[in-house]
C-alpha cells in the first residue's frame, strides 16, 4: 500500500495539491494541483449571516421573530429581512406604509438582541424597462436591497441584457437573486450577455446571489467562476420562507465550491458590523 485510507493521501503520493470533489471537472484544476495554487473553498462554518429571507409580511410561512430565532439557532450572526414588494397581487408583498412599519419593527427588535443584528432590506422586482417596484426615497433608508426578475422572462437576450444591466447599475441595489431565473426541471434559464452582467455589477459594486433553495442553485457553479474572474462578490442566500428553509445554506455553499469560491469572495461571509452594512 503507497498510500493511507484517505483520499489527500494519494494526491500527496502523486505529487499533487489535493482536490476537492467540487472542483474535478476537468477546468484546469490538475494544472492547479501540480502548481499547488488551488484555492482555499469557502466552507459553511464562514457563513455569517443571510442577506435573503422572507417573512409572512409577504410569501413567508413564518412570523419575523420565529424567522429571527432560527436564524440564532443555526448560529448565524445577522439577517437581511427581505420581504418582496408588492409588485404582483399573488404575491401580496410591501407597500411602502408596509415597508416604513416593518422598518420600525425590526429597529424595536434589534433593541432587544444582543450578539445579533436583523438588517432591513427588501427584495423587489426589476421591472422590463429595468426600473424596480419601490421608490428609491425607500430604498435608500434600507440596510440591503436585493433586486430579481419575476415577470417577463421570456425577453430576447440583448433586451435581458439590458434589464440586468440597469438594475447593476441602480445606486441603491445591493445583491442581483437568483440571476439567470431557472428552476430547476420546472423552467430553463433565461438568455442573458453574463459576462456583460458581471461586467457592470463589478463596476457598479452589486452583487450576484447563489440562492441555495434546491429548485433554484442559481447562479450554478459555471456561472459563479466567471462572475469570480470579473471580479464580482457574491452572496449565498437561502431565500427563507419558513425556519427550516435556514438549512439550504450547505447547498449553496457547496455551489460556490463549484465555482471556486473562497471565504473572501462570499459577502456574508463577512462581519455584519465590520464590513457589510453601507
Amino acid at each position: 500500500m503507497l498510500a493511507g485510507p484517505e483520499e489527500a493521501e494519494i494526491y500527496e503520493q502523486l505529487g499533487l495539491q489535493y482536490v476537492p470533489p467540487e472542483l474535478r471537472e476537468d477546468e484546469g484544476e490538475i494544472q492547479r494541483a501540480e502548481a499547488c495554487s488551488l484555492p482555499e473553498l469557502v466552507e459553511l462554518a464562514d457563513i455569517r449571516g443571510d442577506l435573503h429571507v422572507h417573512t409572512d409580511w409577504s410569501d413567508g410561512r413564518t412570523s419575523l421573530e420565529q424567522m429571527v430565532s432560527a436564524a440564532r439557532e443555526r448560529g448565524l450572526s445577522y439577517v437581511a429581512i427581505t420581504d418582496h414588494a408588492k409588485f404582483a397581487e399573488v404575491i401580496g408583498g410591501l407597500t411602502p406604509d408596509d415597508l416604513r412599519r416593518q422598518i420600525d419593527e425590526i429597529a424595536t427588535l434589534n433593541e432587544g438582541l444582543k450578539g445579533f443584528r436583523v438588517l432591513t432590506g427588501i427584495e423587489v422586482n426589476v421591472e422590463r424597462d429595468g426600473t424596480l417596484d419601490m421608490t428609491d426615497e425607500l430604498l435608500a433608508a434600507l440596510d440591503v436591497v436585493i433586486a430579481a426578475v419575476h415577470s417577463h422572462f421570456r425577453l430576447d437576450r440583448a433586451e435581458m441584457t439590458a434589464r440586468l444591466i440597469a438594475a447593476c447599475e441602480h445606486e441603491h441595489v445591493d445583491i442581483l437573486a437568483h440571476p439567470t431565473g431557472r428552476k430547476i426541471g420546472e423552467r430553463p434559464a433565461y438568455e442573458a450577455d453574463w459576462d456583460a452582467v458581471f461586467e457592470a455589477a463589478a463596476k457598479h459594486g452589486t452583487s450576484m446571489e447563489i440562492n441555495a433553495n434546491p429548485i433554484r442553485l442559481d447562479l450554478n457553479g459555471e456561472l459563479v467562476r466567471r462572475a469570480i474572474d470579473a471580479g464580482v462578490k457574491l452572496a449565498i442566500g437561502t431565500d427563507a420562507h419558513r425556519p427550516e428553509h435556514f438549512d439550504f445554506m450547505r447547498l449553496g455553499v457547496l455551489t460556490a465550491r463549484r465555482g471556486w469560491a473562497t471565504e473572501g469572495d462570499v459577502l456574508n461571509a463577512a462581519s455584519v458590523w465590520d464590513d457589510l452594512v453601507r
